[in-house]
């Protein structure tokens, strides 16, 4: 079936609503998956970091052969949605066990947590590749992909809240290994409602059918990279995910060695969604009058300002750390609108340059590139806290010395705001724009 122009209001709720999944997936590993096994495991700074790298590592191998397959997969109920269900199940069930390890010793915890982080890692590439290439097949309008995206982004920063914020609250209310456990379970039943609802909204749209390119999967990828505007686009988002994937790693150790304040992990997150949720309109609205890569510069600066001010969270009161968390997220929701929204542009403009419908390979390697950053993020935090000898211990209750302290300020603010900067590099070189768009599709 063709994609339409327009989507009901339905689908595009329903399609935003696989977000809950991505965004419960994505924002609490990066959170509690580094504090867990440093502060309850008793794991060193750089082998946590080294857990939490690698399952993402692998991912960056196994995305785009993910989006490769799911390119050519032929199913009536259409042709990513099968992928929805399979293994985001699956994704719920290995999240429920990730941070239930037994008491076995400390290396034997590891590899617990290692191997169940791996899995959860693999259902997450089939679950996310064929998720992030559905806009392309449901819509061929410029303006609606937007619009859509507009709806993901929104409940992607209610997601981010709502896990963010309460995935902390339950482990300390529980309280010990416990409260990861119970936490754990919970953030699981969230993957699987955003799963479930995310497979029954779309079922109503209509997608056209991939068409993979001759070759294998080394000829299509060779093909993507010469495509120039895409290129610059990931390089930038991937940098741009390394910052947030700092910044993520750094709420907990922020709240809870320098802030020292009781909830304040929990008001960090409420600071930096609130304002996602209020502007993720406004920046549509100025998508539509400015252009995408305008609206993205501008988001993008304004993150990066907002990071750059969190460094003086060891002097400042906390409620001015607090107000430039929420610059962050001011900054953050335009810096997830616009790239999603510019990546179906550029796999359209291939498909009319090529003739070969290849949006799978092109989120394949798009969410490689993400995970890649958001997996390098709590690597590098991880280094940073190393080098400023911070203290591990069983049960959190260690006085960190002034050099940790500093790190982790350091880790959380100055190094997200110089790789946003970094980012806009390349930026500047993307060229792509609504004109050249739509004359593709017309082609």
């Amino acid at each position: 079936m063709p994609a339409s122009d327009s989507l009901t209001r339905g689908v595009r709720v329903g399609y935003g609503s696989g977000s809950v999944a991505t965004g419960a997936f994505g924002t609490v590993p990066g959170l509690m998956l580094l504090p867990y096994l440093t502060d309850s495991l008793g794991i060193s700074a750089i082998i946590a970091g080294f857990i939490v790298f690698l399952p993402k590592a692998w991912d960056v191998v196994l995305n785009p052969i993910a989006g490769r397959i799911s390119d050519r997969t032929v199913d009536e109920r259409g042709p990513r949605r099968p992928w929805l269900l399979r293994a985001g199940i699956a994704l719920a069930v290995g999240f429920g066990l990730l941070f239930a390890a037994p008491e076995m010793g400390t290396v034997a915890e590891a590899a617990w947590v290692l191997v169940l982080f791996l899995a959860c890692a693999t259902a997450y590439a089939f679950f996310q590749v064929p998720y992030v290439a559905m806009p392309a097949e449901m819509t061929s309008s410029y303006h609606e992909r937007t619009r859509l995206m507009t709806w993901r982004v929104a409940i992607l920063a209610f997601t981010i809240m709502l896990a963010g914020a309460s995935a902390p609250a339950i482990r300390d209310a529980v309280g010990g290994r416990e409260g990861y456990r119970v936490m754990g379970v919970a953030m699981a039943v969230i993957i699987l409602v955003g799963v479930v609802s995310a497979y029954a909204g779309t079922g109503r749209a209509r997608f056209a059918a991939p068409q993979p390119g001759a070759g294998g999967l080394r000829d299509q990828l060779r093909i993507v990279a010469t495509a120039r505007d895409f290129r610059w686009l990931l390089t930038c988002f991937v940098v741009q995910a390394l910052a947030t994937g700092c910044m993520l790693a750094g709420v907990d150790y922020l709240a809870s060695d320098v802030l020292g304040k009781d909830g304040a992990a929990t008001i960090l997150f409420i600071c930096f969604v609130g304002p996602a949720l209020l502007l993720t309109p406004a920046w549509s609205a100025i998508g539509t009058a400015l252009g995408k890569k305008r609206g993205y510069l501008a988001s993008s600066v304004i993150l990066g300002a907002g990071a750059l001010l969190a460094a003086t969270a060891r002097s400042a009161p906390p409620a001015f750390v607090y107000l430039a968390v929420a610059l962050v997220g001011v900054g953050y929701a335009g810096c997830q609108v616009f790239p999603m929204a510019m990546l179906p542009d550029a796999a359209a403009v291939d498909a009319q340059r090529t003739g070969t419908n290849r949006a799978g390979v092109y989120t394949g390697v798009w969410t490689a590139g993400e995970t890649l950053g958001l997996a390098l993020g709590p690597g590098v935090f991880a280094l940073v806290l190393a080098i400023g000898g911070y203290r591990s211990s069983t049960d959190g209750d260690v006085v960190q010395p002034d050099s940790a302290l500093t790190a982790i300020v350091l880790g959380f603010s100055v190094l997200p705001a110089v790789l946003t900067a970094l980012s806009l590099l390349w930026l500047r070189r993307y060229s792509l724009d609504a004109a050249q768009v739509d004359a593709a599709v017309a082609a």
